[in-house]
């Protein structure tokens, strides 16, 4: 029997629910559960799973308030469009809610006919909470339209009720596009802040969690000034995203099944094509890959998946150990206050991680040792690849590419290699990684030799992934082989 709930609440909560629910007995019957993010509620800034259409909508447990212009974002007059268009989020003061609303909703559906908007008031979550967020679904001049109308209603409020001197813009944007805006030397937030005449602020980088990446981006200054700024500030995010999505979608492709935007390591709002169609190139994509979360193989950790008997991936996803390297100075921040951020990274990706210790005080690099399956290695490395791109060990415009080494059985290095170089060749041009198989490799204690693979961080997954196929396909022969070898009958006595 397969059930499907509906479930709305932090990424954290969600995942503390599927770890407990694994497992768990009813009726001489074990839960298996598989998470699957909605990705329209994730594109709509809320937590809200999209309703079937004839279900009922009670017991969703709505966390905002929609309103939106019928037939502009979408709505009864048409379905809405899968978008790539990043949407304007702002905080706003929990005391001016009301006045944004308006009586029975007026002044906020007066806000949506006119900038042609769907805005998503997130009223209800983080009770107790000073600020509120705002979710504007819009074309670029209709976002900044609506911001413009809150701007002037929170203003005018609060000159009527004297309860805050100034109300700065805050704008929220994932943390992997807080650098491009800022630029080298902070050089594109100094000239937004001269062409605008305000002042510009954004929250530090130690206020990030796993489970919350988006910095808080404040502009001071007069309405008008707010909104130029907003509008160039936009303008910057929007590139970032614009770019990420392009690369994403270019190499989603080679990482078959796996769902990008649900991994929870891109910018909030990026959405991958989904692989429909399956792999394209030279090489088949395995039976046993679903269209959304990949292969079954794939799914570990706090991760279930129906079927029959309902046994736990947990017992059966072989553990893979990936030896990645990252510069020494950036340890510090990867480890994070007490430990805090490799605990949440460990928790959150379903891998362990540790930090080896390292040969010479003066080593340059220092080796990170994450165990785990395939899905909490990809979420691992994702996290760590964007982790030093925010603590700007590398450029904005600089490729940020790592060293990783994996282990294989010293029997499939030679079909890795191929024949003159062949294979390992075809991997680089698909997969855009420099893979290495060191010659003359004495194998280890347990006969295994190692494969180095040097790339930015979707060119070294997809090379650890089709390296693992071909192991895979070697050890399945190997075993052939052993079974059409007959045993020797023993001797008669």
């Amino acid at each position: 029997m397969l059930c499907l709930l509906y479930w709305t609440g932090t990424v954290q909560h969600t995942l503390m629910a599927v770890e407990k629910l694994t497992g768990h007995s009813f009726e001489n019957h074990s839960f298996s559960v598989l998470y699957i993010l909605d990705e329209e509620a994730g594109r709509d800034g809320g937590g809200r799973p999209q309703v079937p259409r004839g279900a009922s909508k009670m017991g969703t447990g709505r966390q905002e308030q929609e309103f939106g212009q019928p037939g502009a974002m979408g709505g009864p007059q048409g379905p809405r469009q899968r978008q790539q268009e990043l949407p304007l989020r702002i905080l706003v003061p929990t005391q001016f809610v009301g006045a944004i609303i308006g009586k029975e909703g007026l002044t906020i559906k007066n806000i949506t006919k006119q900038t042609q908007s769907k805005v998503d008031i997130h009223r209800k979550e983080n009770a107790g909470a000073t600020e509120k967020a705002i979710t504007i679904h819009s074309s670029k001049e209709g976002s900044s339209q609506a911001c413009r109308m809150i701007l002037e209603i929170m203003e005018k409020e609060a000159n009527d009720t004297k309860i805050v001197e100034e109300v700065p813009l805050k704008i929220l944007a994932h943390n992997s596009l807080v650098g491009r805006l800022i630029g080298k030397e902070g050089r594109n937030l100094k000239k937004i802040e001269q062409d605008t005449g305000t002042k510009i602020t954004i929250s530090a980088l130690q206020d990030l969690t796993i489970y919350n990446q988006e910095r808080t981006i404040t502009v001071r200054g007069a309405v008008e000034e707010c909104c130029n700024a907003e509008v160039e500030i936009m303008k910057k995010l929007t590139e970032a995203h614009e770019n990420d999505v392009a690369s994403l979608n270019q190499h989603s492709n080679m990482v078959p099944g796996l769902n990008l935007s649900a991994m929870g390591i891109f910018s909030s709002g990026l959405s991958v094509l989904p692989p429909t169609s399956g792999l394209r190139g030279s090489m088949s994509t395995p039976a046993n890959y679903s269209p959304l979360l990949g292969p079954s193989s794939v799914m570990g950790g706090m991760y279930g998946i129906p079927s029959s008997g309902a046994l736990s991936l947990q017992q059966s996803v072989e553990q893979e150990v990936v030896y990645l390297f990252i510069p020494t100075p950036a340890v510090g921040a990867l480890i994070g206050k007490k430990g805090q951020h490799i605990k949440e990274l460990a928790h959150f990706a379903g891998a362990s991680i540790k930090i080896a210790a390292p040969d010479s005080p003066d080593e340059p690099e220092r080796m990170v040792i994450i165990t785990g399956p395939p899905e909490a290695q990809f979420k691992a490395q994702g996290r760590i690849y964007g982790k030093l791109k925010e603590e700007n060990f590398f450029t904005s415009k600089e490729e940020l590419k790592l060293e990783a080494h994996i282990n294989i059985p010293s029997s499939a290095a030679g079909r890795v290699i191929g024949k003159g170089g062949k294979t390992v060749n075809e991997l680089q041009n698909l997969t855009s990684a420099e893979v290495i198989v060191p010659r003359d490799q004495t194998p280890d204690d347990n006969d295994e030799v190692f494969v180095k693979i040097i790339g930015h961080f979707l060119a070294s997954q997809t090379a650890q992934r089709k390296i693992r196929e071909i192991v895979q396909q070697v050890k399945q022969q190997e075993r052939k082989h052993q079974q059409m070898v007959p045993t020797s009958s023993e001797p008669s006595k």
